[in-house]
């Protein structure tokens, strides 16, 4: 069985069933879903339509195409054989397979294409059952029955798994949308297996995820995309302390009971980097790399601020190397809406009309991020340090 290279997404599929309160017709949520997990995929991917479709329908699906790349083709049930010439033509390779994805209600038109030697893929109508089922055990089906079209891009992995052997790997990821998209357009996530026998699989929580993970052999997430909350206290162990939505937990779940399933990263490995003060405890390690023959690094001076109105707060600034200007940040780094907010202050007097817990950091010189504020501090303070 050759892998999938290919796939004509019909119009029944990514179209909703009626029009908007304009009159306009609309794209699926989960149509707009599949177009963008499959741009960056490295599959060959197309548009389909018959030639009963509304000129406004019919924009539609060409603007999409011409948002995403993709190709659009005229379908007509009686003339299969242009149908299938004509994406050969255009997408060239011989090797592997196409694969059309129709819904279960364009019955005259499944029925024709079962005979073109490609793989159909049909979405279900609601209520419209079928006693035939796409399984990964399944040799070399023609007709697959999704009921979901999120369950497309893994059914695509799935098949060119199989087809590959057991050499190739599959890696699930898992993150926002837009910075897998930034990942993606750097060719970082394809669908078509690599050179080097990686097949990226996206993972999505409108599917169970114990049923994604079964033929997954690691798992690649973004866990500080899911934080719900992070609960602050004295302690900077934050193991019990991250809330994460119920996807990610089910994730944590699912992986606590499968050990072998290689993990990056490791969930225990994430708590350090929520916490700055941890971080910047790591950093302060940099001091035991110093030689004489090299520049000297070491991380930013800091202090944990927990009163801002403290009497004795400058001589606590002065005790930790400490001067004016300097930022105040959020304890936790990430995961929450504040982590990335901060202060910077140039006069003592100033502090208190800050919230808390912050610690006061020297911070200069890091690079392109904020790089209007480090400019000012590097040519107040004239001293380096790294974070």
């Amino acid at each position: 069985m050759c892998g999938v290279k290919g796939v004509v997404l019909d119009a029944s599929i990514l179209l909703k069933a009626g029009d908007d309160e304009n009159g306009s017709p609309s794209l699926r949520a989960d149509a707009v879903y599949v177009l963008r997990k499959l741009r960056y995929s490295n599959i060959f991917t197309g548009i389909s339509y018959g030639l009963d479709l509304s000129a406004p329908k019919v924009r539609l699906l060409q603007e999409s195409a011409r948002l995403y790349s993709y190709n659009c083709f005229v379908f007509r049930p009686s003339a299969i054989d242009n149908f299938v010439s004509e994406v050969s033509l255009e997408w060239g390779d011989n090797t592997g397979s196409y694969m059309h994805v129709v819904s279960s209600y364009k019955d005259e038109e499944i029925a024709q294409m079962i005979s073109s030697g490609w793989l159909i893929t049909v979405l279900r109508s609601p209520g419209k059952a079928s006693d035939v089922e796409y399984s990964t055990g399944t040799e070399n089906p023609s007709k697959i029955f999704i009921n979901k079209l999120e369950e497309l891009p893994l059914i695509i992995c799935h098949l060119n798994k199989k087809a590959m052997g057991k050499d190739v790997k599959m890696v699930g990821y898992l993150m926002k949308p837009s910075r897998e998209e930034d990942f993606a357009k750097r060719g970082a996530f394809p669908i078509k297996p690599t050179p080097n026998g990686l097949i990226f699989v996206p993972l999505t929580y409108a599917l169970p995820i114990s049923q994604q993970l079964q033929e997954i052999d690691g798992v690649l997430h973004k866990a500080t995309d899911d934080i719900i909350t992070v609960e602050m206290s004295s302690s900077s162990d934050f193991e019990n302390k991250v809330t994460y939505t119920e996807g990610m937990q089910e994730l944590q779940r699912y992986i606590g009971c499968h050990p072998d399933c290689c993990v990056i990263d490791p969930f225990t490995n994430i708590y350090p980097v929520l916490d700055r003060l941890k971080i910047q405890q790591i950093l302060g390690g940099l001091e035991n790399l110093n030689s004489k023959s090299c520049s000297k690094v070491r991380g930013p001076h800091f202090l944990k601020v927990v009163d801002f109105r403290e009497p004795k707060l400058e001589d606590k600034l002065v005790d930790a190397k400490l001067s004016l200007p300097n930022i105040v940040k959020p304890q936790v780094a990430c995961g929450v809406a504040d982590a990335h907010s901060m202060a910077i202050v140039f006069k003592a007097d100033s502090y208190k009309d800050l919230n808390v817990p912050l610690p006061a950091i020297v911070q200069v010189n890091k690079g392109l991020y904020v790089m209007n504020i480090i400019f000012i501090i590097s040519l107040l303070n004239g001293r380096t340090g790294l974070t």
